[in-house]
Formats: C-alpha cells, sequence, structure tokens
C-alpha cells in the first residue's frame, strides 16, 4: 500500500512538473507608449499559443531599465529611446539589441479646446498658445524618454528655457497623456501613437523631426525561454498590429 501511494505521489508530481513547463510564462518590460499595441498583440499570440502567459510592466523605459538591474525577473525589454537600452548594454545585463519601431512627437490639446492647428517651429508664438499660468504636460524631461525627445526639440527651437517653469512634467508618456485628458494641462508633448488611441485630445501640431534624436523603440530578450514571443513581435502579425496603432515597423 505504501508503495503504491509513493508510485501515485510520484506520478502527481510528475504531471505537475510537466503542467509547469507546459505554460509558458513570459514576463516583458515594456514603455509606456506600447501598452495598448503589446497588449493586442499577446492577445493574437495566446490564440495560437493558448498553453501561453504573457505578464506585462508598462511604465517609463528609464524605471524598468533601472529595476531590471535591480534584479527584476525580466524576460524581454523593449525601450522607447536607445539611451536606456545602451544602459543595461554598458551594464552588460544584455549582449544584443535589435531595433523595431519609430514614433513621431506630437502636441496634443483636450479634445474640446478652441486651439487650432500649430504650426511648430522658431517663430512659434507659445505665449498665445500657452498663456501664462496654464501648463504644458510633459514626461519628465530628466528620465522619461518622451520627456528626453521634447526638450531636445525645444532647445533646438529655443523655447525650452522659457517654457519651462509651465511644464506639468509626469512619470511616463501615458501619465502626460492623462493630465491633458483630465484638463489638468491644457497642452501636452506625447507621442502621435498616444494621441491616437485617445478620444479625449486631439493633436494640433507635429515637431520637426529634425529637432531631436530619431525615435527609435529597441528590443532586446533577457531569457532564452522567451525566444518564441520574441521572434512573434517582429513578426508580420505583430507588425500590422504595430502598424494599426501609428508605429512605423522595419
Amino acid at each position: 500500500m505504501k508503495k503504491l501511494t509513493g508510485f501515485i505521489f510520484g506520478l502527481t508530481a510528475l504531471i505537475l512538473s510537466f503542467s509547469a513547463l507546459a505554460t509558458q510564462k513570459v514576463t516583458v518590460f515594456a514603455a509606456a507608449s506600447l501598452t495598448n499595441a503589446m497588449q493586442d498583440i499577446a492577445t493574437a499570440y495566446k490564440a495560437e499559443h493558448q498553453d501561453a502567459e504573457i505578464v506585462f510592466s508598462f511604465a517609463s523605459s528609464s524605471v524598468l531599465a533601472k529595476q531590471i538591474e535591480q534584479g527584476a525577473p525580466a524576460d524581454i525589454f523593449m525601450s522607447a529611446d536607445q539611451k536606456w537600452m545602451t544602459y543595461l548594454i554598458d551594464h552588460q545585463l544584455t549582449k544584443n539589441k535589435e531595433d523595431l519601431l519609430k514614433n513621431s512627437l506630437v502636441l496634443i490639446a483636450p479634445k474640446q479646446a478652441k486651439i487650432d492647428q500649430v504650426d511648430i517651429n522658431k517663430d512659434t508664438n507659445w505665449q498665445a498658445i500657452l498663456p501664462k499660468g496654464e501648463r504644458l504636460a510633459i514626461g519628465d524631461p530628466q528620465h522619461v524618454p518622451a520627456g528626453l525627445y521634447a526638450k531636445e526639440s525645444l532647445t533646438h527651437l529655443g523655447v525650452y528655457d522659457k517654457l519651462a517653469p509651465q511644464f506639468a512634467p509626469a512619470s511616463n508618456v501615458r501619465d502626460a497623456l492623462m493630465l491633458v485628458e483630465r484638463n489638468e494641462a491644457a497642452l501636452g508633448i506625447v507621442y502621435s501613437t498616444d494621441a491616437k488611441v485617445s478620444d479625449k485630445v486631439k493633436i494640433v501640431g507635429t515637431f520637426p523631426a529634425d529637432t531631436f534624436e530619431s525615435i527609435e523603440y529597441p528590443i532586446t530578450m533577457l531569457k532564452s525561454e522567451a525566444n518564441d514571443f520574441y521572434q512573434y513581435l517582429k513578426s508580420p502579425q505583430a507588425k500590422a498590429i504595430f502598424e494599426k496603432y501609428g508605429f512605423i515597423t522595419k
């Protein structure tokens, strides 16, 4: 009887072990601007791989890179700029990366705002479109990629220092978007893809591409067990979803 009990116990443990192996859990750390597209891609992937479990952590690329440095269990990292991917490479936390997507930088306002289209250049009258006392939502220009791109562009245009006192810095680009959605900021600077997923804001201007470094999204695989989903992110199916949200695929 004892032998039978031991056999059943061992068989149960073996079944549970195989069950765990059959479930493919992949943890993806991705820039906040990728939220909607990545969730749709995961849904499409799981329709083909019903045993898969895709877990996301969305935040500013800087926050995610720091978490990975501190030992967070990420299998894949997708950054909204090259800086934080290079940070991981320099700290020997990953070796290889691929550039997967591109984006653009836009000026947004609440849907009901009276502001018309703005031609953004060195002659733009910011005082007219952003009166004193009004706020400009922006990713924190100290570390958030969207904020760093915005800082570079505004500096190139010669208005960064003038506008800085009116900044409403956010912890990531989606929080900057939310400030404008809630009318807590009169204007905001976000990626075009963020603006397109919201029905509460409108794009009123596009920042000239030659005023900031190209917005690129590099990706790296941190654990080989995530290879299947990593490859799927580069597939025609995934690219179609990225493009649906306005990303430019490579």
